[in-house]
């Protein structure tokens, strides 16, 4: 798919990898719509790229279908759907208090990331395949967002590695269901990257991660995530994959 003139949906868009790629997306000719609970950020990010900015709750259907309409009245249909919105948090099952963690914890993360992700990602689908086909008969593609702790979660992980090892799994059957109305679907599970969240770490403490990066020794730089994003979107081949965007990191238990 050609990016150029195309409508884009970026949640997660006004800051870190999610800001990357809609600014990336923005430079290859894409109109792009910024989705986050972040309203202000997502309009100083929309401002500056040309874009639009919709306030996006990803685990409200109601808040999806709201900013989708807007999105579209703005630029016409989208075809491009950047998963990239999502938490963290690190809790142990047992806690030094001796106490389990609290279950809510552990289902608000995983209704954000996995849920949330895929409530957008079937009304975005319905749409999408309501749309005439490209070349190779294509109408759309989507992108998820996982991590390397999918694979290799740490100790304290347990909800984050377990939501975005949801969005993995759920790669090629959603690719294969979707397959029937030409929309490809793709994950990229990076690293260690310099977002805005690292950067509030010490700078011993993100030196030290930097390093634990068999090469390039140093963390992963936005701009990689969002280069192959797009290359995924321009890349009509890839589908149902998943991709590791790490330097060949594979984390420690801590």
């Amino acid at each position: 798919m050609r990016i150029e003139g195309q409508a884009a949906l970026v949640t997660g868009g006004a800051s870190g990898l999610g800001e990357a790629t809609a600014r990336e997306l923005a430079r290859l000719g894409a109109q792009v719509a910024i989705l986050d609970v972040n309203l202000a950020l997502a309009q100083a990010v929309a401002a500056d790229i040309g874009g639009v900015a919709c306030a996006c709750d990803i685990t409200n259907a109601e808040s999806v279908a709201a900013a989708m309409a807007a999105a579209t009245a703005a630029h016409g249909p989208a075809r491009i759907l950047m998963n990239v919105a999502g938490v963290g948090t690190a809790k142990r099952v047992v806690g030094k208090d001796g106490n389990a963690a609290p279950l809510e914890d552990f289902a608000r993360v995983v209704n954000i990331n996995l849920i949330g992700a895929y409530n957008i990602s079937r009304l975005f689908a319905a749409e999408c395949a309501k749309l005439p086909p490209l070349e190779d008969g294509e109408r759309g593609v989507m992108l998820f967002t996982a991590s390397v702790a999918a694979f290799d979660g740490q100790v304290g992980q347990q909800a984050y590695s377990a939501s975005k090892a949801g969005l993995v799994g759920m790669t090629l059957p959603m690719a294969r269901d979707l397959a029937q109305h030409g929309i490809r679907v793709c994950t990229i599970a990076p690293g260690l990257f310099a977002t805005p969240l690292m950067k509030t770490l010490p700078e011993p403490v993100q030196a030290s991660l930097a390093a634990s990066i068999p090469f390039p020794p140093r963390l992963g730089k936005p701009d990689e995530f969002a280069a192959l994003a797009a290359h995924i979107v321009t890349n009509t081949h890839l589908n149902g994959e998943t991709i590791r965007l790490d330097g060949a990191l594979r984390m420690a238990p801590r």
